[in-house]
């Protein structure tokens, strides 16, 4: 057996540049790794998927273990610790697929993109900006961070979020600021919105995490790494954490 760690990724902030011909939007973006990690137990002799965790996961050809393992022509039994919330804006597939190019040595970023677009930096991880559609990552120096990040009871979809910021700059509004998906993800789901106030009322300087749900604040602002609260529309988990290479 063969044990992988695949680290959530964070995203510190996040531009949309453009959209090209195919739809597809350009970012620029800087992108962190985190200590909140899914485990992937490996079995070569073995051909299967099976997932330990609270989280719904798609076990068939869609799941982005299959498809990398497809990519690479790599076959292996896989048991999924998932920790990462689905739907969470926190790359938990991506970093799943990542762990398993990263297992097989690697493929070319122009490959690893067609997975998704936050593989490329998920199977380097560490620190990077994050450009085009995902497959120009630049390497930065680690540095040492802390984070709350605040996790929600609901998933929302990039997939709407990106069709919602498309909307939003044909109705002629353009989201600007830390993170360009904010205003979209609102409109899209607004029980984040009310999230976000409320968080923002009480712990400063929180942002979206990539599309959401999940939000963050830089450094630790509760007395202990893990817990609840009670926020606008029913318990908020949290969760402590720290930047990692």
């Amino acid at each position: 057996m063969t044990e992988l760690i695949a680290p959530a990724k964070l995203t510190r902030y996040l531009e949309v540049t453009g959209r090209r011909d195919d739809g597809y939007h350009l970012i620029r973006s800087e992108m962190v790794s985190v200590a909140l990690y899914d485990r992937l137990e490996l079995d070569e002799s073995a051909d299967y998927l099976r997932v330990i965790g609270p989280d719904t996961v798609p076990l068939d050809g869609t799941n982005l273990i299959s498809r990398a393992l497809e990519l690479v022509g790599r076959r292996a039994g896989v048991t999924l610790d998932k920790r990462i919330p689905t739907g969470g804006g926190l790359g938990g597939g991506s970093s799943d697929a990542g762990a398993i190019l990263r297992w097989a040595g690697g493929v070319d970023a122009e490959v690893a993109v067609r997975l998704g677009g936050d593989v490329p930096f998920c199977q380097v991880g560490g620190r990077a900006i994050v450009e085009g559609i995902g497959e120009t990552v630049t390497p930065l120096d680690f540095e040492e961070r802390v984070f709350t990040l605040l996790l929600a009871d609901f998933a929302v979809s990039t997939a709407s979020v990106y069709a919602s910021y498309d909307e939003l700059v044909a109705e002629g509004e353009r989201p600007e600021g830390v993170n360009h998906l904010e205003v979209p993800a609102r409109r899209v789901e607004p029980r984040l919105g009310r999230l976000l106030d409320w968080a923002r009322a009480r712990y400063g300087d929180v942002q979206v995490a990539g599309s959401g749900s999940t939000l963050f604040v830089e450094g630790h602002v509760f007395d202990t790494p893990d817990g609840s609260v009670t926020g606008p529309d029913g318990p908020v988990k949290w969760y402590q954490t720290v930047a990692t290479r």
